[in-house]
């Protein structure tokens, strides 16, 4: 049984980059959401800050994450983002969830 991976990500933009992380963010959901091994894939933008946003991916295990990573939308994203956010990645383990 493969154990389940989850990811957080928070990308806060660069200025006057928003817009077009926005973009690139959104042109990731339908993607990476048909993927075999993803179980989730959400878009969040915070509240107080909306130049902050934040990705919640949940994968069935290590594998569907480098299949992931391995897509040509993922890669189309590394090419972009460096210039468009600065970006923190939480990969995470299950202790207790559902």
């Amino acid at each position: 049984m493969t154990t389940p991976v989850k990811i957080v990500a928070i990308l806060t933009a660069r200025p006057g980059a928003t817009d077009q992380l926005r973009a690139l963010l959104e042109g990731m959901l339908a993607p990476s959401r048909a993927e075999a091994g993803n179980l989730r894939y959400d878009l969040w933008q915070d509240q107080s800050e909306p130049t902050r946003f934040v990705l919640d991916e949940l994968y069935t295990g290590q594998e569907a994450v480098a299949a992931h990573r391995a897509t040509a939308h993922f890669q189309t994203y590394l090419a972009q983002i460096e210039t468009l956010a600065e970006r923190v990645a939480f990969v995470l383990d299950p202790l207790s969830a559902n």
